[in-house]
């Protein structure tokens, strides 16, 4: 464990063991955002449509949805290690064969095992904090880490479309980077390992009864919320605001939407000097009201350039939010079945990014644009309501 003996010698985010783990996030989210610019010239290459390409983006997020879980169960009964490093393999060798190959089909095919691999990296990485850090450390060490993710979101697309500007298939190099990351795993880090001594049965009967505690419940709704909001009424309505509303240029969209990536980074790295100050579960709360604002306030707005503020608004929700909710999630969850625990939250996350667009389309259809994001605003309130109520002020 890292003591605060420990981190008075040694800047934390310079820590040996952080520094793999920022290396493993950036791997968890860089199958998805490196090659999507790359998707119009892959279609014209390949003679495709746009609900074919749709399937390298399916077929990768596919996997997580059932392997997370399971992912998270054998890492709390064979060891974390033995899950991440495999998954760091397979994802670097099957992303980067995909630069190989000339036919969709068997693209598809690698981007299927390319999914597998990534299925547990995205989750462990947060197990992996919790197991090493403690107290204030590992609060600091949850917003470094989500810092550097925030970073990773808004930088991958800038490389990706670079690369793609040499050749369509030139992202998928990439990945090849996971190959040396799984071998920093492998012999550079130092992690408390769970003990399996406990039967199967035991095992999923004490888990099944950690995940439906109350505390529990309340923060994985609170993750289903987050992520609706951010992939339903961000990630797809915003560009569509800003060119129905100012008929704003592809870049554009991407300058003003990277502020927010931005923001989130900045506040997440200070997210170990503001728990300081502010208790997590307070911050929580604090960001769905940052969240409620900034969306109702966007439809509102009639100056291209004065959207910097509720995006402003909704980054610092994001810098705040994820990595609370993080952190109170790994303190919840005992060692020996924090990789099932995280692991669920995944899922949880997953589900939210798929239910996200679907649930504010039809809002959408029904009403506009603007109830789009008012209604994103109501959801906002309805979660605070749901945190005020049911989460108790002491740690």
């Amino acid at each position: 464990m890292i003591t605060s003996k420990d981190a008075v010698k040694i800047s934390l985010y310079k820590e040996t063991n952080l520094r793999i783990i920022f290396l493993v996030t950036l791997m968890a989210v860089l199958g998805v955002s490196s090659i999507t610019p790359a998707f119009p010239k892959i279609a014209s290459e390949l003679n495709l449509s746009a609900d074919s390409i749709s399937l390298l983006i399916i077929f990768f997020t596919l996997p997580g949805v059932i392997l997370t879980p399971i992912a998270g169960v054998l890492a709390d009964r064979i060891g974390r290690k033995k899950i991440m490093v495999p998954s760091l393999f397979l994802f670097g060798l099957s992303g980067t064969a995909c630069f190989f190959t000339k036919h969709f089909e068997t693209l598809v095919i690698l981007r299927f095992f390319q999914g597998v691999g990534a299925a547990s990296i995205g989750s462990l990485n947060i197990t992996l904090i919790g197991d090493i850090f403690s107290g204030k450390e590992r609060a600091a060490a949850m917003g470094y880490n989500a810092s550097v993710l925030s970073t990773a979101t808004a930088a991958y697309p800038v490389i990706g479309g670079a690369l793609a500007t040499i050749a369509w298939n030139v992202p998928f190099i990439l990945p090849v980077f996971a190959i040396p990351v799984a071998l920093a795993v492998l012999y550079k880090l130092s992690n408390p390992e769970p003990s399996s001594s406990q039967s199967l049965i035991n095992y999923f009967k004490n888990t099944y009864i950690a995940l439906k505690s109350k505390n529990a419940v309340v923060y994985f709704t609170t993750s289903l919320v987050t992520f609706i909001l951010l992939y339903g009424c961000y990630l797809t309505y915003f560009p569509f605001l800003l060119d129905n509303n100012f008929a704003a240029p592809p870049f554009v969209i991407g300058l003003l939407m990277s502020t927010m990536s931005v923001v989130t980074a900045i506040t997440s790295f200070n997210l170990g000097r503001i728990t300081s100050r502010i208790k997590e579960k307070q911050l929580l709360k604090l960001s769905f009201i940052l969240y409620a604002l900034s969306l109702a306030i966007i439809p509102l707005i009639s100056n291209l350039w004065l959207l910097i503020i509720p995006l402003m608004l909704f980054g610092i929700a994001q810098g705040t939010n994820i990595p609370s909710l993080q952190l109170l999630l790994t303190e919840i969850a005992p060692l020996e079945y924090r990789g099932a625990f995280m692991s669920f939250n995944g899922m949880i996350l997953r589900l939210g990014q798929t239910l996200g667009p679907v649930i504010i389309s039809a809002i959408f259809l029904y009403g506009g644009l603007s109830l789009a994001f008012y209604a994103g605003a109501i959801i906002a309130v309805l979660n605070l309501v749901l945190l005020v109520i049911s989460i108790s002020q002491k740690r």
